[in-house]
């Protein structure tokens, strides 16, 4: 078996796992994105702050998401690892 097929191979699955990563972000944006919605319709006084709260932890949660996408592109174009063989 050729090193460099191989680990180009398990780089490939690497990036797969990686991008599931990306389901969390999403499910947590709109989780949080329906509760500042259902806030928003018990208090519509304090739309102002929950839209703010909401909208910062909406990035915190995508950051996660754009971590995983840049290690899969990494993974993927510029593997370190096929350069060792």
């Amino acid at each position: 078996m050729d090193p460099k097929a191989f680990v180009a191979g398990m780089s490939v699955l690497g990036a797969g796992i990686a991008m599931v990563a990306g389901l969390g972000p999403g499910i947590g944006e709109g989780y949080a994105a329906g509760q500042a919605c259902s806030a928003i319709g018990r208090q519509p006084e304090a739309q102002g702050d929950i839209t703010r709260t909401m909208i910062l932890g909406i990035a915190m949660a995508e950051s996660t998401g754009i971590y995983a996408l840049v290690i899969a592109l990494i993974l993927l174009f510029a593997n370190p690892f096929v350069k060792q063989f």
